[in-house]
């Protein structure tokens, strides 16, 4: 069984910094790619950032210059460094695995985390 576990939410103020943290345990052969995404009140989910396993990364339009993400391959970790933070990143964010290939010989699928809520304000 494949499971994601996210760290580092919590409380900022506007300006301020986080940095969040997602493992992925179980018996995982391969990770095509793992991201973040958020999802605010009374908002659909939407792309924060991912990156490949060959270190290739997407990100948000709102969230470009700012926020950072990085992979620690021989962990199954990614991160995600959250600088200059705003009011409007607060949302619940939550990590994704995609085409987890995993050694019992399922079929490779997607798994995510629980979420982690962030909320900026003073």
């Amino acid at each position: 069984q494949v499971q994601l576990v996210e760290s580092g939410g919590g409380l900022v103020q506007p300006g301020g910094s986080l940095r969040l943290s997602c493992a992925a345990s179980g018996r995982i052969f391969a990770i095509n790619a793992m991201g973040w995404y958020r999802q605010a009140p009374g908002k659909q989910r939407e792309l924060v950032a991912a990156i490949t396993n060959s270190g290739s990364t997407n990100y948000g339009e709102s969230v470009k210059g700012r926020l950072t993400i990085s992979r620690d391959n021989a962990k199954n970790t990614v991160y995600l460094q959250m600088n200059s933070l705003l009011p409007e990143d607060t949302a619940v964010y939550y990590c994704n695995a995609h085409f987890v290939v995993a050694a019992d010989g399922a079929l490779p699928r997607d798994y995510w985390g629980q979420g982690t809520q962030v909320t900026v304000s003073s």
